[in-house]
């Protein structure tokens, strides 16, 4: 028995890796394919996707080369995280209906194998609205949150400055280093979403990246330098920050986004040696590594958003076949907020 019993839609349509993109992915590296709806075996689950997140690490995921976690092989459906129902089941956890978050693929329908495997967790629409389950509630959230207090180990009364402030992950960073009780700075391209950042989640101040000197601005934004900078972005931003750090500093290396593309090679960070000089660290985080806390993490982000202390913005394109254009908005900068593929 499954959720759309009765119903004449039998085909699952995908989207796969067609090859490996040299700078920013073209629509000829995917390919558009189709197969019939899996039915699930013992302890297996079919899930309708219903929305997809598109995050910046997708791109790194792309690429053929050791990495945190393994590449999507040429021919296979492009990984993504997203939220959906349960389609057809013979797993007696989660049962036709359940609203359930995973990791799905970009495509209409998923056979879950391995629920463990692949992260499905039933969601609580009660708590928070199906998006929200993809932003703060979901990997961009738990990101910021455990980047922030275990890796950047922010304190009350510091300095916290956060790159793509008003992204999905510079969002929750913001926010709970405000809510812990530190000052807080964001770095946003373009005067909307710094106000964005200022006026609706709080931040006590945001730098445009595209106006002027971006050095001079953090000087004025933060005169007692930076304790806890988050990089979502790396390259000149990564580089201008490292000038304003104080003595141990902690460096959160969560993203580089303004690498990903680039096709002459990765620009580290040409001011490391501030990392010396001010006996700071930069430690790099993957958020897979805090996989067994996250119901810790979002009891308390849900508590925060029941009592008005956090809030999110989300972006959502829709339409599965729009995938590839809709991907290209992270790296232009075009997305306001999180970026979410609706599929169904």
């Amino acid at each position: 028995m499954t959720a759309l019993e009765g119903s004449a839609v039998t085909t699952n349509h995908q989207i796969r890796l067609a090859a490996r993109p040299s700078g920013l992915p073209k629509r000829s590296d995917w390919s558009f394919t189709e197969e019939p709806i899996p039915e699930p075996g013992e302890k297996q689950v079919v899930v309708k996707t219903l929305q997809l997140s598109l995050d910046p690490a997708m791109r790194g995921w792309m690429n053929e080369g050791k990495s945190y976690i393994p590449p999507v092989g040429i021919g296979e459906v492009m990984r993504a995280t997203g939220v959906g129902v349960v389609h057809a089941s013979k797993h007696p956890d989660f049962p036709v209906g359940a609203f359930v978050s995973g990791v799905f693929g970009v495509q209409e329908y998923c056979l879950v194998v391995s629920p463990r495997q692949m992260a499905l967790n039933k969601i609580d629409l009660n708590a928070a609205p199906l998006e929200k389950w993809l932003n703060p509630l979901g990997m961009p959230g738990m990101t910021g949150y455990f980047g922030l207090l275990d890796v950047g180990l922010a304190k009350e009364g510091e300095t916290v400055v956060v790159s793509g402030a008003s992204g999905a992950v510079g969002q929750t960073v913001g926010q709970v280093a405000r809510i812990k009780g530190c000052r807080v700075v964001g770095i946003a391209g373009g005067p909307a979403k710094c106000e964005f950042v200022t006026k609706e989640l709080g931040f006590d101040a945001c730098i445009d990246y595209r106006a002027g000197n971006l050095k001079d601005a953090l000087k004025a934004a933060c005169p007692k330098g930076i304790d806890v900078y988050f990089d979502n972005v790396g390259g000149e931003i990564l580089d201008a920050a490292l000038t304003r750090i104080n003595r141990k500093a902690r460096v959160v290396i969560c993203g580089a986004i303004s690498q990903y593309n680039s096709t002459t090679g990765v620009q580290g960070p040409a001011n490391y040696m501030s990392l010396l000089v001010n006996r700071a660290r930069m430690e790099g985080m993957v958020v897979f590594d805090y996989a067994d806390r996250y119901p810790v993490a979002i009891s308390e982000i849900a508590g925060w958003m029941r009592e008005g202390k956090l809030k999110s913005r989300e972006d959502i394109v829709e339409g599965l076949n729009n995938f590839p254009e809709a991907l290209l908005k992270l790296f232009s900068g075009e997305n306001f907020g999180k970026l979410i593929l609706k599929v169904a």
